[in-house]
Order: structure tokens, then sequence, then C-alpha cells
């Protein structure tokens, strides 16, 4: 699926089961909760806090998808083409970037 075409279904999902998209100030809240449920698990799993029995549980893609799905939500309601947000953004990336990481002794095997 392309990331335009997720937009599209959560748009969907949002005007058939969802009534209505929460503001954008309560969805940017929502992100962030989201993005720390990442974090606990990535901490616990492969950071160095003990995982307790119920973390194991956690699905970790379900976690991401979670993120996703509001970032969706987000550029659903501000307008914002995500495709074309991250074909531009990788652009940058790759001109501003082009030479920095290979030349950064803490990034050598």
């Amino acid at each position: 699926m392309e990331i335009k075409e997720a937009q599209l279904k959560v748009d969907h999902w949002i005007q058939t089961l969802g009534v209505r998209y929460f503001n954008e100030l309560t969805n940017t809240a929502i992100l962030m909760e989201e993005v720390g449920e990442l974090a606990r698990i990535m901490a616990r799993r492969f950071g160095e806090q003990s995982e307790k029995e119920t973390d194991k549980e956690q699905d970790l893609g379900d976690e991401m998808a979670d993120i996703l799905f509001v970032l969706c939500c987000l550029a659903n309601q501000t307008g914002i083409d995500l495709d074309l947000a991250l074909e531009k953004n990788l652009e940058k990336k790759t001109t501003r970037d082009a030479t920095r990481h290979m030349s950064n002794p803490k990034l050598k095997p």
C-alpha cells in the first residue's frame, strides 16, 4: 500500500466508523501518546530496561501502525500529501547529507 492509499483508507475509516476527526491538537497529543507506547517497548525490548511478561505480548508493528494511523489523520486534516512530503524530505536529506554520514568516523564499523 502506498502512503496516499493509507491516507485514503484512514479517511474512509474516520468518515464511516470514527464519526469525525479529533481536532489537530488532540490528534497531536494522541500521536505523542502512541510514540510513548512505542518508546516503552523499545526501551524494554532493545534497551537496558527489563521487560515484564506483559510487555513481551506487545506487538511492535501494531504500535508503529498506531503512529502511522494518527500521522495520516494529521496529514489529512492539514492537507499534506505524505507521499510528496516524504519524497521532498528524502531529496533534502540526500542533498544535505550526501557525504556527511560516510565521513563520520563514529559510524564506521
